[in-house]
């Protein structure tokens, strides 16, 4: 078996080093692919150093900061065409604990898409303000109710894929940007009958660095349930 684990970054530098050595020390089958946007910090160049002496960490230099969702095309892109069996997700921060892979390839025994989910046991959020996990918690419950997708944490980006579901799926149309890409990538998947699974994470906001959550962001989240149940009712998707 093997699983990529596509990281993707901006000015990571200060957690990339940590979390690698922690997520191919998760298990023996994981390889690590980090998706760089030209950091200004050199997060790249702190990836091609560690990626000399290890075969199991790959990474992808982009031209300028183009977006997580176009990141994480470009690294399914990546697996479809090396053939891995399973295909995961995770922040660069820490913010997802690399302890918990291996609940994600256990689970996928049942299951064609695996999401850590934030919300399935209550609320496990750890040192967000108030005012950050209201956000997350009300958009999760405003695009379960206009897409109907029966799950708890809809923008989770901690999440596996089996490689033969990112074939499936179109990944040309795919079109968000920022973190509304979860969502799509959900439905997508979901449209297509593939089954989905939820398994609890504990969720710690980041010590270093910056989140890159903003306005536009926001907005595309919230335009991006109606397209996608437009497509739906056009039999589109």
């Amino acid at each position: 078996m093997k699983a990529l684990v596509i990281i993707p970054t901006y000015n990571e530098a200060a957690n990339i080093a940590a979390v690698i050595p922690q997520v191919l020390a998760a298990a023996t089958c994981l390889e690590v692919l980090v998706v760089d946007d030209n950091s200004p910090d050199g997060t790249g160049r702190i990836v091609d150093q560690l990626a000399v002496s290890n075969p199991r960490i790959h990474v992808l230099h982009r031209p300028a900061k183009l977006g997580l969702g176009t990141a994480y095309i470009a690294g399914f892109q990546y697996a479809v065409n090396r053939k891995y069996d399973f295909v995961l997700e995770m922040d660069a921060d820490l913010s997802h604990d690399p302890k918990c892979l291996p609940d994600f390839l256990s689970a996928m025994n049942s299951a064609d898409v695996v999401i850590g989910s934030r919300y399935l046991n209550g609320v496990n959020v750890v040192n967000w303000p108030m005012h950050r996990l209201l956000l997350s918690f009300l958009a999760n419950w405003y695009a379960r109710l206009i897409t109907g997708l029966p799950l708890r944490d809809l923008t989770s980006g901690f999440k596996c894929f089996r490689c033969a579901v990112l074939e499936a799926v179109d990944l040309s149309r795919v079109t968000s940007e920022g973190y509304a890409f979860q969502i799509e990538m959900n439905y997508l998947c979901w449209r297509r009958k593939f089954t989905i699974r939820e398994i609890p994470i504990v969720f710690t906001d980041r010590t270093q660095g910056k989140t890159k959550m903003d306005r536009r962001v926001i907005f595309e989240a919230v335009w991006i349930v109606w397209q996608l149940k437009l497509l739906s009712w056009l039999g589109r998707i």
